[in-house]
């Protein structure tokens, strides 16, 4: 059973941490600016700051050549000043030095041409020669700072990201490939190599896929995709070793990006303490009214979240202002800091953390949001904004720690998402995996359910409610699981284009949707492929179990069924598979599958799941109906609850609580029965006497 609390991230620091990433390596030349710093830290209520991202030129500026006196009175300076460090290894960014003297450190694109140097993430994560720099280099700043009083964690490399075809990846591949196959045999079957004539005599034939080679072997594809995962989490390792070996008990976190399909998120888990990411929503791209946005990266936190099994993560990265490289940098209206920032805390951050502390004077980020404008002091809207949330999360404090109590799970598996994004269906123009995940969260999101987003390798016992949208690759094992959980009373929906392929991409023989025929009780023979403008309509059956009454589009794709054991309960509108089913209920054993055969309308979504909701009686952060716009999340210790209510549009909202008395955190004031939100206000609630 998952514990209803943990420690803090460090158990140094009690509290909410609130920092910036730090860069007082471009500022040696103003010896006047880490003083002014360190006040205005204070002032903004900043308790943490991470530093050495990108300083490795500055800690060896000539091989072999280590300055490390300007760091260590930074450290010291903020240990003197209560200030706390996440101390950075710099790998994501090696010196020119390295570059000129060691090229093979250097990235080889798909089309086998070495990059030069620049730019971040640049190097090659194989590379015996960056290894050994990365290993020296780690080695001397464990021995330095890993027992320093302003150090209380690792913030290893940078948003990892990117992958290296040079001759040693190439070599590391076949290795891989070899270990993984044993024999050519098993590897040309896999891959179905037969398939134009693409079949393997030699080992040292397989090169990894190029847009001027081989790109149609799926099976190749994924297997890429797979080692590049392994060798990225094999460097981090690498990374982390020497920093475990002088003090094992430090935490050590990187940080990843939202929805990165790159690397697949749930092999870095087990190596690392704390997870992290980097948010950049872009609000307001829509006018005033940023449910959707919300509820999108509200699902990045809970994907999170539920990557070490719902232990509180950190908000590595968000801005405090704007960013500078999305198409349009919109400034955050009033209210919308605080809310996105305590939106992360609801969905389990322990953290709130910024890109940057001041910025930049020169190069790509010079305009990017930052807590310090080029004015330089702290009369701006911004800090003012950053204060307000650096207060609010000392009012906190006995959140840390708690845990958000989801009995509903999404399926959101890396592999899976690779497989269908290359997959060569039915929309080639526009699959929409992800989009398709995100929507049947939101569903759910809108009520304020609590909702973990895990892979298909994740226990599903703990939960009432799982949903698996497009889970086109079942793996080994997935299906006897899904069915063990349905028959043991849970709550299964699957949509179209499911269980097509196993974890090679091979399509299962004897009909779809293969290991999740008996448990859907239905066989998908065919779906078709919607243009843009094409339209469908599915038609509730009357009397239908979910009580659903009103027609809805679909649109896209839709997939023609045939029901073994499954009951219709709606059917088609038109076309020539109008009358055939188009959403079917399965029992079996003590619980129900539900098949969604086509893409539906977001009014389809909400009536849909609501109906779910109600009937499995997952729990829901509020027992209140929430205006339009205004979204509920829960973190609880498993006696005292606590309840984030936040307004993601425009305009006051007034709700009807229930007979409960609350204290709203933020304020002090109690509350009862009635809730006002001012637009994109945030409201935190704890039962009075608790």
């Amino acid at each position: 059973m998952k514990p209803a609390k943990y420690p803090p991230i460090n158990p140094r620091v009690p509290h909410m941490l609130h920092g910036a990433d730090y860069n007082p390596e471009q500022w040696q030349r103003y010896p006047e600016i880490l003083a002014e710093d360190i006040r205005l830290m204070k002032l903004a209520k900043c308790n943490v700051m991470s530093v050495g991202i990108f300083s490795w030129v500055s800690l060896e500026p000539k091989e072999g050549e280590f300055t490390f006196e300007w760091l260590d009175h930074v450290l010291d300076s903020f240990a003197q000043n209560g200030i706390y460090a996440l101390m950075a290894t710099p790998s994501g960014a090696r010196p020119a030095w390295m570059s000129a003297k060691y090229p093979e450190v250097l990235r080889v694109n798909e089309r086998r041409v070495r990059n030069l140097h620049g730019f971040r993430h640049n190097h090659c994560y194989t590379s015996p020669v960056y290894r050994e720099k990365i290993r020296l280099m780690n080695t001397k700043l464990a021995e330095r700072y890993a027992h320093h009083p302003a150090v209380i964690g690792w913030h290893i490399s940078n948003e990892y990201g990117g992958d290296c075809h040079c001759d040693y990846c190439q070599a590391a591949f076949r290795a891989w490939l070899q270990q993984e196959y044993e024999t050519l045999e098993e590897l040309n079957h896999a891959w179905w190599t037969g398939f134009w004539s693409h079949t393997y005599t030699d080992w040292e034939q397989i090169e990894s896929p190029a847009p001027h080679g081989e790109t149609q072997v799926h099976g190749m594809n994924l297997d890429w995709r797979r080692f590049v995962t392994h060798q990225t989490a094999d460097f981090m390792k690498h990374e982390i070793a020497p920093l475990k070996e002088k003090k094992p008990d430090l935490p050590v976190t990187t940080n990843f990006m939202e929805f990165f399909e790159g690397l697949n998120y749930w092999k870095f888990a087990d190596f690392l303490d704390v997870v992290s990411w980097d948010s950049y929503p872009t609000w307001h791209d829509q006018g005033q009214d940023d449910r959707k946005q919300a509820g999108k990266i509200a699902m990045m936190h809970d994907i999170v979240r539920s990557l070490k099994g719902g232990q509180p993560w950190m908000l590595m990265e968000s801005t405090p202002s704007l960013t500078n490289w999305q198409p349009v940098s919109k400034l955050k209206r009033p209210g919308m800091h605080l809310l996105s920032s305590l939106q992360a805390v609801a969905h389990g951050s322990d953290t709130v953390q910024y890109f940057q502390w001041r910025k930049s004077r020169g190069s790509s980020e010079k305009w990017h949001g930052a807590v310090v404008d080029h004015t330089g002091h702290e009369h701006t809207r911004v800090f003012a904004d950053v204060t307000e949330v650096g207060e609010s999360l000392m009012k906190l404090n006995e959140v840390v720690g708690t845990t958000v109590p989801a009995e509903a799970a999404i399926i959101f598996d890396w592999e899976n998402r690779w497989a269908v994004n290359d997959s060569q269906g039915p929309r080639n123009m526009g699959i929409k995996y992800e989009e398709t995940v995100q929507s049947h969260y939101f569903a759910l999101w809108q009520q304020g359910v609590p909702i973990d987003v895990i892979d298909m390798e994740q226990d599903f016992a703990p939960y009432k409610l799982l949903i698996a949208p497009m889970l086109y690759m079942v793996r080994p094992g997935v299906g006897e699981r899904i069915q063990a959980f349905v028959e043991n009373g849970g709550t299964f929906v699957a949509t179209y284009w499911s269980g097509l392929v196993d974890e090679h991409d091979l399509a299962f023989l004897g009909g779809f949707p293969g290991p999740l025929r008996r448990t859907l009780g239905i066989w998908a023979e065919e779906i078709d492929g919607l243009h843009d403008h094409d339209r469908n309509e599915i038609r509730p059956i009357e009397g239908n179990v979910l009580g659903l009454k009103q027609s809805y589009e679909a649109a896209e794709l839709c997939e023609l069924i045939h029901l073994e054991g499954a009951e219709a309960l709606a059917v088609y509108g038109c076309d020539f598979y109008k009358d055939r089913p188009a959403l079917t209920v399965h029992h079996l054993g003590q619980g129900k599958a539900y098949y969604i055969a086509s893409r539906n309308s977001e009014a389809f979504q909400q009536d849909f799941y609501q109906q779910l909701v109600a009937q499995t009686g997952v729990r829901k952060a509020l027992a209140a109906v929430l205006p339009e716009g205004v979204h509920a999340a829960l973190r609880t210790d498993g006696t005292r609850d606590y309840i984030f209510v936040m307004n993601f549009i425009d305009k006051q909202q007034q709700m009807r609580l229930d007979e409960s008395r609350y204290t709203e955190l933020l304020s002090g004031e109690k509350v009862y029965r009635e809730l006002y939100l001012k637009p994109y206000e945030v409201k935190v609630l704890k039962l009075s006497g608790k």
